[in-house]
């Protein structure tokens, strides 16, 4: 091939080579213009969109309401409601509450004194606020109960375990009946319980009320059968086995009193006293008097002074917020020999009057082996007049039972019947003319005492005390009081 025809072919493909590159060039341009986002999409943003989306909400979140209930608050706090299901043995507790709703109601207005403390130091522990119905379980929120095993208190503490948790018991200051000094230990004792029991409120609760000996034992024979350990399925005492569902049947009336026919009076959210430090020895008939405080409801609140005077408890007194201030400015000026009283010491929960103090001193604790017969002989009384004076139909006793050993209804049946017979008329202040009265009779209830009766039944204390002279501060159940009130 010659040299000419070579530069020819040569020529023709670089022609042809440039052709299509051209080609190829102008399609690839093409496809990428039909891509190529308009100027105006790309750079100008869509202002009044992004106005419309502005998260206000985000600086108008609203705070949460403050309860002004305290049944409300505890509600809130509730935990130990999950995951329980259909429980017979809850069951069974939740409609004894419901068909006896006063128990309840009547505990919540004993209890209207120091729920809200309670909730307040349970929170701070950040523990299941259940636990303020324990006293509901325990002493139906009466200071003042008292059990066979003597335990005592509203956390119903017995000796030793109330040393342990350093609260003093002499004769003059228990304090497991110390308001504040008894819901620290409760909180500390169940505090330890939950921990010995890796954190199971149900197994803490268990041990509060039998004690962790048992619990342990319970769940360590459990686990050599190869059994579950959980509170549910462990072999614990009767009254163990129904103290937990109680606790647990009592909180969901306490959800929905209203499904269950209770009645719960309101409790303002707000703290019913404040601690009032002192430095000296006071009677706590002339404190009330200083500052206008019914004097049944000082003693409420300060039930762990047995004697009514303030000997070998904390240098401090609990009173009503609302009279606090007025004490602090009078004790600030008031003489130390103004504030104690020259009457005999009387215990805060017995009798007001010498034949309810010689009752005392005439009274014998039934022990282990006893019978009414050796005891009526030890006595020299008789066996019949023994089960008159004790409302005793049988011969049966129990153990812990405390007797009365002397009659004193022959002293003190004149003062009744002048009580009976002056209460039927009194004097009008103005005119002078009889003021007619009703009169009628009530069955005091478990927890009762005598500052909630005359509340309930709206009159004074000293007049339901002047009805009623042989009853003591502390009521018992069954007992009849007599109630008067104007027509």
């Amino acid at each position: 091939m010659s040299s000419s025809i070579r530069k020819a072919i040569n020529s023709d493909a670089l022609t042809r080579l440039a052709q299509a590159i051209a080609v190829a060039v102008s399609a690839t341009l093409a496809g990428c213009s039909s891509h190529v986002p308009q100027p105006e999409a790309t750079h100008v943003p869509n202002i009044a969109a992004r106005a419309k989306q502005k998260p206000i909400w985000l600086s108008e979140k609203p705070t949460p309401q403050v309860p002004q209930d305290v049944w409300e608050r505890m509600r809130q706090g509730f935990q130990l409601q999950d995951n329980l299901g259909v429980n017979p043995r809850i069951e069974q507790q939740r409609l004894w509450f419901a068909s006896n709703p006063s128990f309840l109601e009547n505990a919540g207005e004993r209890g209207s004194l120091y729920i809200h403390y309670i909730i307040e130091r349970l929170e701070e522990r950040n523990m299941p606020l259940e636990l303020a119905l324990l006293p509901v379980i325990e002493s139906a929120y009466n200071p003042m109960a008292y059990s066979r095993a003597d335990a005592v208190g509203l956390w119903q503490f017995i000796p030793s375990t109330g040393r342990y948790y350093n609260l003093r018991q002499t004769r003059f200051y228990d304090g497991r009946r110390d308001i504040t000094a008894s819901t620290t230990a409760a909180m500390d004792y169940l505090t330890r319980l939950h921990d010995m029991f890796n954190g199971d409120w149900l197994l803490a609760l268990a041990a509060y009320n039998a004690g962790e000996g048992t619990v342990s034992r319970a769940i360590e024979r459990n686990e050599k059968l190869g059994l579950p350990t959980d509170y549910w399925n462990l072999p614990l005492p009767a009254e163990t086995q129904a103290y937990v569902p109680k606790l647990l049947a009592l909180s969901q009336v306490v959800l929905a009193p209203e499904a269950y026919g209770v009645n719960l009076n309101p409790i303002a959210n707000e703290p019913y006293f404040q601690v009032v430090e002192i430095n000296q020895r006071m009677d706590l008939s002339k404190v009330a008097a200083v500052a206008n405080i019914d004097e049944d409801e000082l003693f409420q609140l300060n039930p762990a002074f047995k004697q009514r005077t303030t000997i070998d408890g904390p240098q401090h007194l609990l009173v009503p917020t609302s009279k606090a201030q007025l004490l602090t400015a009078s004790l600030s000026t008031m003489r130390p020999e103004e504030l104690i009283s020259s009457r005999p010491l009387k215990p805060v929960f017995e009798g007001a009057d010498d034949n309810e103090i010689a009752k005392l001193k005439r009274a014998y604790r039934v022990k282990r082996g006893d019978n009414l017969a050796a005891i009526a002989k030890a006595n020299k009384v008789d066996v019949k007049d023994l089960q008159r004076w004790n409302k005793m139909t049988g011969k049966n006793l129990k153990v812990g039972q405390t007797l009365v050993m002397q009659d004193n209804t022959k002293r003190s049946a004149g003062r009744i019947n002048t009580v009976v017979a002056a209460s039927g008329k009194s004097k009008g202040k103005d005119t002078g003319k009889t003021v007619a009265k009703t009169q009628q009779t009530y069955k005091v209830q478990q927890g009762d005492s005598l500052y909630m009766v005359a509340k309930r039944f709206n009159v004074e204390m000293q007049h339901l005390k002047r009805w009623n002279p042989r009853v003591g501060q502390a009521l018992k159940p069954g007992q009849m009081l007599t109630v008067s009130s104007p027509r």
